[in-house]
């Protein structure tokens, strides 16, 4: 590929979600012909009808990008030859045992290798353990036959989606690119320069992998910190979030992070663990990253017992109580619900006995999970007065600005808070316990 990317050039998106469909907008926005692929055949047709299937990506994009000819979407794999790049966009989970889980990736991978032509680029955006890119797609590639470098180009640009961010879209956002060769990074570089504002470059795949994990880590790490402090400041009778907006004021030195009911989304909670397993084949054991985790996981339980306390000073035990959670997407103001602590809380206090359920003005029906998939086709409460006096406690695990909060206070004699909403609202003393 040339250092500049031609406009007759097909770029192909596996996996259609929060990272993948803005790719492929993008791509189309900007002239190019796209082509997106995922095995779930109702994001394809959803596209070619026009429509959406993420909430925050209004249906006029998709629409224009249709009506201007550059957008298709297909679940037929053969067509990768078609494409001049694949940007490969697929989930990396954990297994059972916290380690990872590329089957995503080497199904995808393997999916797409019979249809595989010189003169390609192939770049993986999904984020994982440094290496992961020599060991899964240049040795598959290679096995078919193919020269790494010379034949087909092999990037790694970890993706850096905010779903649901206003001052960010896909394309405003610096993109760091690794190759396998100088020739990968060349062709990566050209790829990604089309439409991002700046490209990073960096000297290998392995650098691009680490800096992905080393971004959340950071966060995995600090929001363990916060979490811990949580607890500890509850015990002294101290609010944190007082005390972590007086520490704000610092004007150097200092980031502001925030406590919750656990981590959320396809990022914070996953990826650190990433690294943790890949270390241990170089005989290092990341405590600190595997303390916050530890940390961050047990946030579900501490919010449940803080609830159990709550409800136990107004003489009600957990089992037969009415629990209503207040968020089920993991962070504000958008659809995505995907790591949500939420589901956490739903089973513990389902486990403990309560009668629970959920309101979200963004997720009015729980779709299908790689886990939790016994709350699928589970709808959020309506939101009225009858509905939410007939609980014994809400508890807020993420804060919309859709929620009516001035009417909660008037309709819930309890309101467990994990997020510190309820703090722009005038609330009756004991109303609010903080978890």
């Amino acid at each position: 590929m040339e250092q500049s990317l031609s406009k007759d050039s097909v770029i192909g998106v596996v996996g259609l979600g929060y990272v993948g469909l803005p790719l492929l907008l993008a791509y189309a926005k900007a002239g190019y012909r796209s082509l997106g692929l995922d095995i779930d055949a109702a994001k394809p047709d959803a596209l070619l009808a026009g429509k959406t299937y993420i909430k925050h990506i209004p249906d006029a994009q998709v629409a224009e990008a249709k009506a201007a000819g550059t957008l298709d979407a297909t679940t037929d794999f053969s067509r990768v030859a078609e494409c001049d790049a694949l940007i490969l966009c697929v989930p990396t989970p954990l297994d059972e045992h916290f380690e990872p889980d590329l089957s995503y990736v080497v199904s995808t991978i393997e999916s797409i290798v019979p249809g595989l032509r010189k003169g390609q680029v192939v770049s993986l955006e999904s984020t994982t353990y440094p290496g992961t890119t020599d060991e899964e797609l240049v040795t598959r590639i290679e096995a078919a036959g193919f020269k790494v470098g010379e034949d087909i180009h092999v990037v790694y640009s970890p993706e850096r989606e905010d779903p649901g961010n206003p001052d960010f879209a896909a394309t405003n956002i610096p993109k760091v690119v690794g190759g396998i060769t100088p020739a990968c990074l060349d062709a990566g570089v050209a790829l990604y320069g089309a439409v991002f504002d700046e490209v990073v470059p960096v000297s290998s795949c392995k650098v691009a992998e680490l800096t992905k994990l080393l971004e959340n880590i950071y966060r995995a790490v600090n929001i363990g910190l916060v979490n811990e402090l949580k607890v500890a400041a509850d015990r002294m009778g101290i609010d944190i979030w007082e005390v972590i907006r007086a520490a704000s004021t610092k004007p150097f030195g200092f980031k502001p992070f925030y406590p919750g009911p656990g981590l959320g989304g396809h990022c914070i909670p996953i990826d650190p663990f990433y690294l943790t397993w890949k270390a241990r084949e170089y005989g290092v054991h990341t405590r600190f990253i595997e303390l916050a985790g530890e940390i961050n996981r047990a946030m579900p339980e501490y919010v449940i017992h803080r609830t159990m306390e709550a409800l136990n000073s107004r003489g009600k035990p957990v089992k037969g109580s009415r629990v209503l959670l207040m968020g089920l997407a993991y962070k504000p103001d958008v659809d995505d619900m995907r790591e949500s602590p939420t589901f956490e809380l739903l089973d513990g206090f389902k486990r403990l006995g309560a009668e629970v359920a959920y309101y979200d003005p963004h997720v009015l029906e729980v779709g299908p999970t790689r886990e939790h998939m016994e709350w699928a086709g589970t709808r959020s409460v309506d939101w009225n007065e009858d509905v939410i006096r007939s609980f014994d406690c809400a508890v807020i695990a993420t804060h919309h600005k859709a929620f009516d909060l001035g009417s909660l206070s008037a309709w819930s004699d309890l309101i467990v808070d994990t997020r510190n909403a309820m703090a722009v609202v005038e609330t009756p003393d004991g109303q609010v316990v903080k978890a």
